[in-house]
């Protein structure tokens, strides 16, 4: 986005509905299965995020300097040790695609999305 520009989150009254199917969309991509009482649910939820970020959005914030922490100072990050499963607690490939639908040398099968 240019300087000053602004992304806003249309709220209308009639913006339930179009939130349920969103929800639904999300959760097609997902491959996730609601029932129509926890996308009413997650519906409700996401309108209140979409309310609160109508709000953040009215905020004056041209004076106020970016930063990528809110904490003073470097941050401190643990070492990345794939070999060793430190960093995934232990996790092997064997036991992260042992429940896939389909895998292919240790490796995950996806369908193609890109042609």
């Amino acid at each position: 986005m240019g300087e000053g520009a602004r992304c806003r989150v249309p709220l209308r009254a009639n913006m339930s509905n179009k939130i349920i199917v969103d929800v639904k969309r999300v959760a097609e991509l997902a491959r996730l299965e609601f029932t129509d009482e926890e996308l009413s649910v997650f519906s409700a939820q996401f309108q209140a995020i979409l309310e609160y970020i109508s709000q953040i959005d009215e905020l004056k914030l041209d004076d106020v300097e970016p930063m990528s922490s809110p904490l003073p100072g470097p941050q401190r990050l643990r070492p990345d040790n794939p070999e060793t499963g430190k960093g995934c607690r232990g996790l092997t490939r064997e036991a992260a695609v042992a429940n896939a639908p389909e895998s292919r040398n240790g490796f995950f099968v996806v369908p193609r999305v890109i042609e």
